[in-house]
């Protein structure tokens, strides 16, 4: 397999929350002033579309931010934290953390998510893995996020443009994946990528699942929930709904189209996501053809081309409008039981997939 890109840049923060995000932000700098001005360019070239300038984003932003204080204020300080790391915007920052609910889900951007049960992996550890599909422009803004907070489990988790890190695991072994949906009940409310983060923080998953359904949240992820004894979940939300998907056979995949029939009456623009079935249904069938997974399993899966460019490795970057081009950025495989992570950077069809250890990294 040839590398098409080297190992995602590693950021190792502790502390307080915004001393965390000034260490983020110091150590990203660049790569969040480069989001700034793509996104700044985005909102320049489509504003017909998007139906705002981006003076008119921030002021529509800041709406959200009394709700994002109210629900996890060590966030909001976080982001602070990488604003003043990066000498950037707060306002700016808090765009990003918002665009999907500022924009009214115009970018529509999907990812998938699978997980097996230790029952059904070779080496007998639960498995994860995700692939992070969003604008081609945010490549390479990636990167991988190591923390030791002073009041939560240390994690490892991916990011990228100045958005909180939210997809990855913590030392109670327990992972999230999100995979955005677009539904018909938005709201002002708690930015999705909040919700996120404080899942990523959660020491069981009664906490993990409570913190997905958080009251006044703007719209839903599908947050994919997992831990190191197998027990697999598929929460399914909107702004004021939800549903739960129980991993019962030890098997679970999910896109960005609703599953339960409790959810499809909230799904919005359903026939946009004919690409999300494929991609939910391809991931499904290939969990179910092999009885023992591994890491190489989950690789190929990652990487499988079937619907292409629409496919589970994604490669959608000729689409006329900007705002619909999508690849997969990065490619996620983590392991609960040993505590690692394996990251390819960019497509997983290409590159090659560098290993992370929680432990190791917390010693």
């Amino acid at each position: 397999m040839s590398t098409r890109q080297p190992a995602l840049p590693l950021i190792r923060v502790k502390g307080a929350h915004r001393a965390m995000g000034q260490q983020m932000g110091e150590a990203t700098a660049p790569a969040i002033h480069r989001a700034l001005d793509n996104y700044h360019r985005l909102f320049e070239t489509a504003i017909d579309e998007i139906g705002l300038a981006w003076a008119e984003a921030v002021s529509q932003a800041q709406k959200y931010l009394p709700f994002a204080r109210d629900f996890a204020p060590r966030y909001v300080e976080e982001l602070e934290g990488i604003a003043q790391g990066a000498d950037a915007s707060f306002d700016d920052l808090f765009v990003l953390n918002c665009i999907e609910g500022v924009t009214e889900d115009i970018l529509h951007l999907g990812c998938t998510s699978i997980a097996v049960a230790p029952e059904h992996a070779a080496s007998g550890h639960a498995l994860v893995g995700h692939n992070e599909d969003w604008s081609p422009d945010d490549e390479p803004n990636v990167c991988l996020i190591h923390a030791t907070p002073d009041d939560e489990p240390p994690f490892i988790a991916i990011a990228y443009g100045g958005q909180l890190p939210n997809v990855g695991f913590n030392a109670r072994g327990i992972a999230q994946c999100c995979d955005s949906i677009h539904t018909n009940d938005v709201q002002i409310g708690i930015p999705r990528v909040f919700v996120a983060r404080r899942t990523l923080a959660a020491n069981n998953l009664y906490e993990a699942i409570r913190n997905t359904l958080a009251p006044q949240r703007e719209a839903g992820y599908h947050h994919l929930i997992a831990d190191k004894s197998g027990e697999l979940y598929v929460i399914e939300t909107s702004a004021r709904h939800f549903a739960t998907i129980y991993g019962i056979d030890g098997k679970l995949a999910h896109a960005n189209n609703y599953l339960t029939k409790r959810m499809k009456p909230f799904e919005h623009n359903t026939e946009g996501l004919i690409g999300s079935r494929v991609r939910v249904n391809r991931a499904t069938r290939l969990l179910r053809q092999q009885s023992q997974h591994t890491i190489d399993t989950f690789r190929a899966i990652l990487a499988d081309h079937v619907d292409h460019p629409y496919s589970i490795c994604s490669h959608a970057v000729h689409l006329e409008k900007e705002f619909d081009r999508q690849k997969t950025i990065a490619s996620v495989i983590m392991d609960l039981t040993a505590l690692e992570m394996h990251v390819c950077w960019g497509s997983p069809c290409e590159g090659e997939y560098h290993t992370y250890s929680l432990d190791l990294l917390h010693k």
